[in-house]
């Protein structure tokens, strides 16, 4: 269930930081609505690498959309020294 708390509870913020862990991340909000989001370190790490590597496949598929050359197998082997 999502974790969701005003943003005045920081003021004890240790209390709101015993809540969170990885994949468990502390919704706060303003007014009543979603304004900040407070993720463990490790889920951090996680997302960003998750985006790193959909931005990697985005481009690829552009490349191959553009058609530009594509290497054999063979050229791939001898290009990794395999």
């Amino acid at each position: 269930m999502a974790n969701i708390k005003p943003v005045s509870d920081l003021r004890s913020y240790n209390e709101v930081l015993k809540d969170i862990e990885v994949g468990d991340p502390v919704f706060l909000t303003k007014n009543g609505r979603g304004k900040y989001v407070i993720l463990d370190i490790e889920e951090y790490k996680k997302n960003q690498t998750t985006i790193r590597l959909l931005s990697k496949l985005m481009e690829a598929e552009k490349e191959i959309a553009t058609g530009d050359e594509w290497l054999s197998a063979d050229e791939v082997r001898r290009d990794l020294g395999i």
